[in-house]
């Protein structure tokens, strides 16, 4: 950990995070035209962010940032990896980190790691579904579109809110904080697909107002202080790959876990490297 990110990251453990995400979700949602158009300009400037990929390119047609923040592309600018087997990329982003759980133990960084079980809510049993298998972390920035899609077609089984903090997820804090995927509040959604139980694990994070699926809406907020569980055991909502899942209201990580021997990553799909939603990015194994 340098002297940079230190400085950058202690700060955090004494910011109220909830409730400066709660007031950024007031700024992001304000329809104030002159004030949202401002915001939308400087971030597109910024971030260097390519309209020409939007469904609506026109600034003016988005009611608050928040709309413009989460909005949709063109069906042609993702194609989906069509081929048998294919695992293809959630999100836009860059690659965290990539690789095997190792004796439940999922990398983070510079020596820093977490449980699969700890990420998923303190259940072992769920978490033993995971044992000895293969993660993805892919981290979303300002820049990127922040709707979340399906790696492979699954099945819904499970979704659980687990609550946290809300530290950032950019490179200063991943390398400075211990086990942060497993600290900040987060979603996690469990799915059966061809190859097994698949869990995606959308990772919240400062000034992200909130976090919501296809099938149930805004998960969060509210702020809970107790892990919440729903089943889907009949007409459990049924996704097709590359189909949408969930969005941020701002942006933070997703993490993709399968389990052992069944998905094997791309060899060029690995720490720093940028990725498109759809790309491929691995394949299902037996």
């Amino acid at each position: 950990m340098t002297i940079k990110e230190t400085l950058t990251t202690l700060p955090q453990y004494v910011l109220p995070h909830h409730t400066l995400s709660q007031l950024m979700s007031k700024l992001t949602h304000c329809e104030n035209k002159r004030w949202k158009n401002l915001f939308i300009k400087q971030i597109i400037r910024h971030y260097g962010v390519d309209m020409s990929e939007a469904l609506e390119p026109n600034i003016d047609a988005y009611a608050s940032f928040n709309e413009f923040f989460t909005r949709q592309l063109k069906p042609e600018a993702r194609p989906i990896a069509n081929e048998p087997g294919a695992i293809v990329s959630p999100a836009d982003g860059v690659v965290s980190q990539a690789g095997k759980i190792m004796d439940g133990d999922i990398f983070q960084a510079k020596g820093k790691s977490f449980t699969a079980t700890q990420l998923l809510g303190g259940d072992g049993e769920r978490a033993e579904a995971f044992k000895d298998g293969s993660f993805a972390t892919i981290y979303l920035s300002p820049r990127d579109y922040h709707r979340l899609h399906m790696p492979l077609t699954g099945t819904l089984k499970e979704m659980i809110h687990i609550p946290g903090r809300l530290f950032s997820v950019n490179a200063a804090t991943t390398n400075s904080v211990p086990g942060l995927f497993a600290r900040n509040e987060r979603v996690a959604a469990i799915f059966d697909t061809e190859a097994g139980p698949m869990a995606l694990v959308l990772v919240g994070a400062i000034f992200v107002s909130s976090v919501e699926t296809v099938w149930h809406g805004v998960v969060t907020p509210p702020t809970i202080e107790k892990v919440r569980t729903w089943h889907y055991e009949t007409d459990a909502p049924h996704l097709n790959i590359g189909e949408e899942m969930g969005r941020f209201n701002m942006g933070s990580t997703i993490i993709v876990l399968f389990g052992k021997n069944k998905a094997d990553w791309q060899s060029d799909f690995t720490a720093d490297n940028p990725v498109k939603l759809g790309q491929l990015i691995g394949k299902t194994l037996g």
